[in-house]
């Protein structure tokens, strides 16, 4: 299959057609095929200094995107939320973080101690003391560092294999 063809338009002008498969041929082309492709992909000129890698990345993603699909609408929307939050400086809440509801004890031995961790609703408390997150508690047991959720042990194993990219 080839990665690169050229078709004529009932202009007669040559276009050229990436094939969203292939989108690695994209490398062999010059600024002038690339610029060109950009107009044709984005309808507008590329940024005027923009560097060939990043036209080469920008494409091959619109290339892809176009033959099939994009990012779901609810990610999309999440991805402006946490853009917004940070302009407003705010800290944006991830997606991922385990959800424990305040009340709970994690226990945790190290060292030949029990340690104990009271969750609440604005974070964590351990000896008395106020964390905003796990891995705070963890680096203070183990003196270094450590997922917190890991440490404690309310991670998957392997969360990547269960987590949906790009929906």
């Amino acid at each position: 299959m080839p990665k690169l063809a050229t078709s004529r338009q009932a202009s007669g002008s040559g276009t050229l057609k990436i094939d969203p498969h292939h989108v690695d041929a994209l490398n062999d082309l010059d600024n002038v095929a690339l610029r060109s492709l950009w107009i044709e992909h984005f309808g507008r000129a590329p940024p005027f200094r923009a560097r060939k890698s990043l036209l080469i990345d920008c494409l091959a993603y619109r290339i892809q995107e176009q033959a099939f699909g994009g990012l779901a609408m609810s990610t999309r929307t999440r991805l402006r939320k946490l853009a917004s939050d940070v302009n407003e400086g705010k800290k944006p809440i991830l997606l991922f973080q385990p959800s424990i509801k305040p009340g709970t004890r994690l226990i945790r031995a190290w060292g030949g101690q029990t340690h104990e961790v009271q969750v609440i609703d604005d974070g964590f408390t351990y000896r008395d003391q106020r964390y905003t997150n796990l891995s705070e508690i963890a680096r203070v047991i183990t003196g270094s560092r450590w997922s917190g959720p890991r440490f404690f042990g309310i991670l998957r194993s392997n969360p990547a294999k269960e987590v949906s990219h790009g929906q």
